[in-house]
């Protein structure tokens, strides 16, 4: 029968100690997080961490083998905890979440302080908690059992089990966000614990006599009370003094910037004749739940560059489209949105096919309904600002998603009026056109009030202009893009010609010359028949507006896009020789004609199949992982080990003279009992030695062990190492066959519990040579 070692009775209070510990600090993620399951991830590397040492420490296992052992038990057991959905049956590790395990633990430290809050996404963030305290109660426990109660108790011995704990304390403030949670209860918390801990665990009262000992237990009771009462009196007032509440705390996530950058991507503007000319009739996506007059928002653009409106890139930091997190299930709010109800609304994807999301109003949800959407999910980065989503795998067909949406409150224009416009910080715009700035100007003329100077710009731009998508039906040319050269070319032919693309972009430059804060947002605007449930979405019903921010109201939407289409005849549009804007324009890109060509594809499925050959099946791939990898979790330790004493035995065996290989069986096959869990002294003769493991094999094998001697090797060994004499080949084959054939003996006789065990340790001179010292302390 295997015999356990016990774990050392003051030890236990250590690891209590360190647990609840663990806890306050593990809580601090609950502003990242914004719910509870990170805690359920916390506790379960409690338990994984803990567990492991204080058995590693039972079996008798070195610290190594307690480590490699702590290893597999973090990935076999880390799915119920962190990832279940992703497990099989919940409980039993996948590929997936085999894989989150690992990449959670390297990258999520880098993610949370990059990602939205709540963090959500991607699936592997729970193992962020679950890494953090499994690691810090693993070495805690291990520290506890195994080196604390080996030397004498000082404060500076004990502080050390402190300082996993508080660096996840640490970690907690510096990950969270602005607003802490229960900081003040926490922190008090924590320094009580850790002071009082410190306190008592420096004396023993059992060394004092009883009266001495009820002494000395009335003055710690009395100085701990006093030192509870210092520390909230402490942390409390002389807190509030020395280190006031400040309005904003310092956190990571605001001071290091997302790594998304959103002009990697084209901008959605840019793509605007595209839908009116090529996908004008293909349906792009089908929406469930859109209500009569409601728009579909695709992107908000911020930042114009004389070429094109554009979201805003990570260089433009103070504006609100370079917030791109990622985020999950739930959504930031969006700021300066005055919202009187929600929408939700149903979207599943057919020929649309780009990054921008579409939805409406402003999601505070977004749920992918099928399996093939919802596995992109983590690559959905959202801006609260601008209602901007992203989705940087891309929309492809087939995909199904729900969102919940706050929509923005309508207001008339005499409400409007003693409203000033928002104090946002929005990317400027560059190069702006002369004729831009002049027209803006004349259009305004005596209106005073922000919302005067902007129906008086929608105005004249619906009533003056003329709308033409460029098309052969259309009757009169219209140039795409909304560069400066085709905005100047808005305003200098005998009439205004062009699209929503232009005329928003227009308008929105000539809000921003007006120290409006102004942008341009893309979408469509598709008719909803009465009674209907769903709507189907094509191209020819995109549309583009301009948004400006009032203080206290939102977003207040302007169409100055005109509905007139037949431009009169008897004018024939020629350009006006007219200054041109103070840059140089860039060259025209719409070089592509009218009447498109139709691409034809060539389906050549069959012969890619046949040149690829054979494809494993994924069900092959997701067996494989799932058996493959738990199995080389617990065979790898054993192959290395295995590895490091046959070298171990070659160099014994092969090395040296004839007397040195003779002492390597005899150290061999000792290094052999300690890894069976046998107490081996050091500093002692070797006859000695044979004789203690002796008693230890008939007190723990019995009468199975009578065949089992060491004495007779014992002997062998002292003759040939202390005659002086040459010592032959044969003499050390005979050795090294007893050693090994004890060694054998003694494995099938202890059990196969413990012959297992033996696989996984690796048993040097350091791990047993202080054996005898401690029987010798405790007689």
């Amino acid at each position: 029968m295997n015999r356990l070692r016990s774990v050392p009775q003051r030890a236990w209070s250590d690891v209590a100690v360190l647990s609840a510990l663990s806890v306050l600090g593990v809580l601090g993620f609950e502003t990242s997080f914004g719910d509870y399951n990170f805690l359920l991830a916390g506790v379960g590397g409690l338990i994984v961490g803990t567990g492991v040492a204080l058995l590693g420490y039972a079996l008798r296992l070195g610290a190594l083998v307690s480590v490699l052992a702590a290893i597999v038990a973090y990935f076999l057991l880390g799915t119920p905890f962190t990832m279940p959905d992703q497990g099989v049956l919940l409980v039993l590790p996948s590929l997936t979440s085999v894989a989150g395990l690992a990449i959670g633990a390297v990258f999520g430290w880098a993610d949370i302080v990059t990602l939205g809050t709540p963090v959500e996404a991607p699936y592997y963030m729970p193992v962020l908690p679950y890494f953090a305290v499994w690691l810090i109660a693993l070495v805690g426990t291990m520290l506890a059992v195994r080196w604390l109660p080996r030397r004498p108790r000082t404060v500076w011995r004990s502080s050390v089990l402190l300082a996993g704990p508080v660096a996840l304390y640490l970690a907690g403030i510096l990950m969270g966000t602005d607003e802490a949670y229960y900081a003040a209860v926490r922190g008090i918390a924590f320094g009580v614990i850790a002071l009082v801990w410190l306190g008592w665990r420096r004396s023993q009262l059992e060394k004092a006599s009883s009266a001495g000992a009820n002494r000395l237990l009335r003055r710690k009771l009395v100085g701990t009370g006093t030192l509870i009462l210092g520390t909230i009196l402490i942390g409390s007032l002389a807190g509030s003094v020395l280190a006031p509440v400040q309005a904003e705390r310092f956190v990571l996530r605001e001071e290091i910037q997302p790594p998304f950058d959103p002009l990697q991507f084209p901008s959605p503007l840019a793509g605007f004749r595209q839908y009116t000319k090529t996908l004008a009739e293909t349906p792009l996506f089908t929406i469930e739940g859109l209500e009569t007059g409601q728009l579909v928002r695709l992107a908000s653009m911020e930042a114009y560059d004389g070429k094109l409106w554009n979201v805003a890139g990570v260089d433009g930091a103070e504006s609100a489209s370079a917030g791109f997190r990622l985020v999950g299930r739930t959504i930031p709010d969006a700021p300066l949105i005055t919202s009187v109800r929600s929408s939700t609304v149903t979207i599943t994807g057919s020929g649309y096919a780009d990054v921008w999301l579409p939805g409406v109003g402003y999601p505070s949800t977004v749920d992918f309904d099928d399996r093939a959407s919802s596995a992109q999910a983590e690559n959905l980065r959202y801006n609260a600002g601008t209602g901007t989503a992203v989705l940087t795998s891309g929309v492809k067909s087939g995909y199904r998603y729900t969102t919940s949406a706050a929509v923005q409150q309508s207001y008339r224009d005499e409400d409007l009026v003693e409203v000033p416009v928002a104090a946002v910080t929005l990317p400027a715009a560059e190069n702006i056109p002369d004729v831009v700035v002049a027209k803006a100007l004349e259009y305004t003329g005596g209106a005073v009030t922000p919302v005067d100077q902007l129906r008086a710009i929608q105005k004249a731009l619906k009533t003056q202009g003329f709308l033409s998508h460029g098309l052969a039906s259309d009757g009169i040319p219209s140039r795409a893009g909304h560069g400066a050269d085709r905005i100047d070319e808005l305003f200098t032919r005998s009439q205004m010609v062009g699209d929503q693309e232009q005329y928003a972009a227009a308008m929105a430059l000539m809000a921003r010359s007006l120290n409006l804060p102004a942008r341009v947002v893309m979408g469509f605007a598709p008719e909803v028949p009465d009674g209907a449930t769903s709507v189907e979405v094509t191209g020819s019903d995109v549309t583009a507006w301009v948004e400006v921010a009032f203080e206290g109201v939102g977003w207040v939407p302007f169409f100055p896009t005109p509905d007139q289409t037949d431009v009169p005849q008897d004018q024939t549009p020629k350009p006006k020789s007219v200054p041109q804007p103070q840059v140089r324009q860039p060259p025209r890109s719409d070089n592509q004609s009218d009447d498109l060509l139709t691409a034809i594809e060539i389906d050549d499925t069959k012969k890619d199949d046949k040149d690829k050959g054979f494809v494993l099946p994924g069900w092959a791939w997701l067996l494989g992982g799932t058996v493959g990898i738990p199995l080389l979790l617990i065979l790898g330790p054993v192959l290395v080990i295995g590895a490091l004493k046959a070298r171990r035995r070659r160099r014994r065996r092969g090395r040296g003279s004839g007397d040195t290989r003779v002492a390597g069986a005899w150290d061999e096959v000792t290094d052999g009992y300690a890894e069976l869990g046998f107490e081996v002294p050091r500093h002692t003769t070797r006859l000695l030695v044979a004789a203690d493991v002796e008693a230890q094999l008939d007190r723990q094998v019995g009468p199975g062990a009578a065949d089992i001697r060491l004495a007779p090797l014992a002997e062998l060994v002292d003759r040939a190492v202390f005659n002086g004499q040459p010592i032959g080949d044969d003499l050390v084959e005979q050795s090294w066959a007893d050693a090994l054939e004890s060694l054998h003996l003694a494995e099938t006789r202890v059990g196969r519990l413990r012959r297992i065990i033996s696989r996984f340790r690796l048993r040097t001179r350091r791990d047993w040579s202080r054996v005898d010292l401690s029987k010798s302390r405790r007689r």
